[in-house]
């Protein structure tokens, strides 16, 4: 497992369309499983999951991200799971943390972008 977290500004909307467009671009295997919105007086909520195939792992990695917004100020956490092949110990999380690095550059280029403008 590998975790990414990060508080920043930005538009909710925005960001979680950036990191859906980015995600499953990153890889011809990812994929959009399923996903929850909700929100709730000015605070949204958004839960996502991934899943794609690790070609170093020969396995599927899943990776969950819950955004939390409440006007400008976001969370982001994202979460990595599979991707090991060991019955009693985590190995091999290559795929996990190359699929985390997605995330986690989706959301460093978002932040860039938004200093430009």
């Amino acid at each position: 497992m590998a975790k990414y977290e990060k508080s920043l500004q930005g538009n909710f909307n925005e960001l979680l369309a950036c990191l859906n467009t980015d995600i499953t671009s990153g890889s011809i295997s990812a994929t959009y499983e399923d996903g929850s919105s909700v929100t709730m007086g000015s605070v949204k909520m958004a839960v996502r999951v991934y899943e794609r195939y690790s070609m170093m792992g020969g396995n599927r990695v899943s990776l969950n991200i819950t955004l939390v917004g409440d006007g400008n100020n976001l969370f982001l956490s994202a979460i990595t799971s599979g991707g090991s092949q060991a019955v009693f110990f985590k190995i091999n999380t290559f795929g996990e943390e190359a699929f985390l690095n997605v995330c986690r550059q989706a959301v460093e280029n978002y932040i860039a972008k938004r200093r430009q403008v």
